[in-house]
Formats: structure tokens, C-alpha cells, sequence
């Protein structure tokens, strides 16, 4: 028996990506599920690379109401007093959340994902919880924070 589409995984993370590739791309550079790494990009050497995003997948819950967790580190070089770093958390956290709903939380389409025809729409993801760290600085200089996100959605089982 196949898996609803609201309780498949592949079709979580493909509409978590679309919509940080929506939200941010060309403007920051992406990683997906890469920890902390600078994003690879033809013609540029990884040290060009001042400002990206890494989004990491965490544990999934496909229980009825589904949760799944989201560490997202905002990384910056070449940032003497992190205020680069403090605007890419700005960026960030502006699209986690929504100002035009009444609880703020930011709602992001659930699609179920195919290689070959137009995505369904199916659903929401609900961004629930936001827990910023610190700011950190890594042995090369990188200067970077972690949003730890929490997600929630109806799922069938």
C-alpha cells in the first residue's frame, strides 16, 4: 500500500526546497542536508562565496499531525562585526514568519512532488516554532548562527 502524499518525506523536503529556492535564490546561495559547507558554484572559487544558507532535514514525525525539524545555519565571511550575518538572520527569519497572519506563522505550500508533470498542491506547512542561537565563528572565520525550525502539517496514515 502506498504512502499518502501528505506522509511522504520526498515530498516535504521538495517543497521546502522549492520554497527557499523561491525565496532566496539568486540573492543567497543554498545548501541542502551539506552541514555547514560552502555552496559549490561553477566559476567561483568557495572563498568568493561570502553569504549562503545551509538548510539541514531533521527528524520527521508522520504521525497524524506531522512534524519535522530544520536546522538552518546563516553563514557569513569576511563579516569583522557580524553585521552581515546579522542581516542574512533578518532575511531568514522574515520568511519564517508572516506579519499579514493574525499568529504570524508563516504558512509554506505542501506539494506533492513529481519528475515529470506539474506539482499538486495538497497542503501547508505550518513554521510553529523558531529557536535562534548565538552567533558562532568557525576556525576559518566563518561567522554563522543556527535556526533551529520546527514544522507542522496534517498528515494522513
Amino acid at each position: 500500500m502506498a504512502l499518502d502524499p501528505t506522509a511522504r518525506e520526498a515530498n516535504v523536503r521538495d517543497s521546502l526546497k522549492k520554497y527557499f529556492v523561491d525565496t532566496f535564490h539568486p540573492t543567497y546561495q543554498l545548501t541542502f542536508d551539506r552541514g555547514m559547507a560552502t555552496p559549490r558554484i561553477q566559476g567561483n572559487l568557495e572563498l568568493d562565496i561570502d553569504k549562503w544558507i545551509a538548510v539541514n532535514f531533521g527528524p520527521l514525525d508522520r504521525g497524524d499531525m506531522g512534524e519535522h525539524w530544520l536546522r538552518i545555519y546563516c553563514c557569513t565571511r569576511r563579516d569583522n562585526e557580524g553585521f552581515k550575518l546579522a542581516q542574512l538572520g533578518d532575511a531568514v527569519m522574515g520568511a519564517l514568519s508572516d506579519t499579514s497572519q493574525t499568529d504570524g506563522m508563516r504558512r509554506i505550500d505542501l506539494y506533492r512532488s513529481y519528475q515529470s508533470q506539474a506539482w499538486e498542491l495538497i497542503g501547508a506547512l505550518l513554521v510553529q516554532e523558531i529557536l535562534e542561537s548565538e552567533q558562532y565563528e568557525a576556525e576559518d572565520e566563518t561567522k554563522y548562527k543556527i535556526l533551529n525550525v520546527r514544522l507542522r502539517w496534517s498528515a494522513k496514515i
